[in-house]
């Protein structure tokens, strides 16, 4: 187990003491506000951290406080991690980003393309070309999530028990055969759909390396880290530090939900939203993508792997607002692209944050986040728990609190 610990004085790496308390203040009146159970914030300069704050509780009713040690379900921040462990099957040469899917999943063998229709009246195309690996990494394969409501492919995979992306008691191998069974909502590489694509790749991982992808994190990259508390599932011995999970109310309170089970090792391995994390482990994930794939003499990934990552892969440049699906034309979108798992600043202009070009990021459904950003040497986590039912703006805020913060 590792514990998180301020480094330096904010002053001492051209960050701003006052700023970074007028940031805690703001989220201190969330959880007194009763918006938010609890939260950790850490902001890093130059690899070494200058402001740690922990405040509110992680379990409300029982009365428990956040601490550094505190685990969270990271959900979506899952993503980056799961991309990480696949490019390094591609470094040792034994999988390749224009890899078709069904090298390795045969049930991707003939995609089709959804072209008219609904329900039983649905009528698909085949695919005039197969989902690739890197499709897969990119968000462009044309699979989808459930719980859109935007698309008549959406509405399929509600039908066939995908609402929360995995049928009841299915594995992994059983849910990739599902998704496979459905139709894709564009042809591969011709849009940009947030979608079930990462535990797709995490089947691959699978197959590739022979090992479940539980295993595969904990031996290949929670160990040589140093991310002791990471995993897809907790032990006895850590259940009392795992923060309680959160929803919105109407009225703009918060109630404990259910979250992901983590108790038991569980039977979907999840590489899209599957991973609990404390934040000592997070940074230290952070820091290995800002070192360039090294950290503590260790070296899991080349420089170039994780400026591929950290690079657009969108076509002609494009951001998600332009290229994106339907449900991801958003203002919010403009000026992002996405690389291989994490989205990426390409025109800092027109953003509403204030990330510098080539700063990377995401984030998670329970309002967790981080960002990279190699222009400030800068690295950032928040830490809390709750599902949103509205638009958020906690992260918005702590994006721009950040910066005010930062000086020199």
């Amino acid at each position: 187990m590792g514990r998180l610990r301020q480094e330096v004085e904010p002053g001492s790496v051209g960050l701003d003491p006052k700023a970074l308390a007028r940031l805690d203040e703001h989220f201190a009146r969330l959880v007194d506000d009763g918006r938010l159970p609890g939260y950790l914030v850490s902001v890093a300069r130059q690899g070494r951290v200058a402001h740690l704050t922990a405040y509110g509780h992680r379990d409300l009713a029982a009365g428990l406080p956040v601490e550094s040690d505190t685990i969270w379900r990271i959900y979506s921040m899952t993503k980056p991690v799961t991309s990480v462990a696949a490019l390094m099957l591609v470094e040792e040469g034994l999988l390749a980003l224009d890899d078709p899917v069904s090298r390795y999943i045969p049930a991707f063998a003939e995609p089709r393309v959804y072209e008219s229709g609904a329900g039983t009246e649905t009528v698909t195309r085949p695919a005039e070309q197969p989902i690739l690996v890197r499709h897969l990494m990119t968000h462009t394969s044309g699979l989808t999530f459930g719980f859109y409501h935007s698309h008549p492919v959406d509405a399929l995979y509600r039908d066939a028990g995908l609402e929360n992306s995995v049928p009841s008691g299915a594995d992994l191998t059983r849910t990739c055969e599902v998704y496979a069974s459905l139709p894709l909502q564009f042809e591969p590489g011709t849009q940009w759909n947030y979608s079930v694509s990462s535990n797709v790749l995490g089947r691959v991982i699978e197959v590739v390396s022979g090992r479940p992808l539980d295993e595969f994190f904990a031996e290949r990259l929670f160990g040589p880290l140093g991310m002791t508390d990471s995993g897809l599932s907790i032990t006895p011995e850590q259940e009392p530090r795992l923060a309680e999970l959160y929803g919105e109310t109407d009225g703009g309170g918060i109630t404990p939900i259910p979250g992901l089970p983590l108790r038991g090792r569980p039977r979907f391995l999840s590489g899209s939203g599957g991973m609990a994390a404390t934040a000592h482990d997070f940074h230290r994930f952070m820091e290995f993508l800002r070192r360039r794939g090294e950290l503590d003499g260790t070296r899991l990934l080349s420089p170039a792997s994780v400026e591929t990552m950290a690079s657009n892969h969108l076509p002609d440049n494009a951001d998600l607002r332009s290229f994106g699906s339907a449900p991801h034309q958003l203002p919010t979108n403009a000026g992002v692209g996405f690389g291989l798992g994490v989205s990426v600043v390409v025109d800092p202009d027109v953003t509403d944050t204030p990330f510098p070009r080539g700063t990377y990021s995401w984030s998670g459904v329970a309002t967790t986040t981080f960002w990279v950003d190699p222009e400030r040497d800068l690295t950032v986590q928040f830490m809390t728990q709750v599902r949103p039912t509205s638009s958020s703006t906690v992260i918005l805020d702590l994006r721009r609190l950040v910066y005010e913060a930062v000086v020199s």
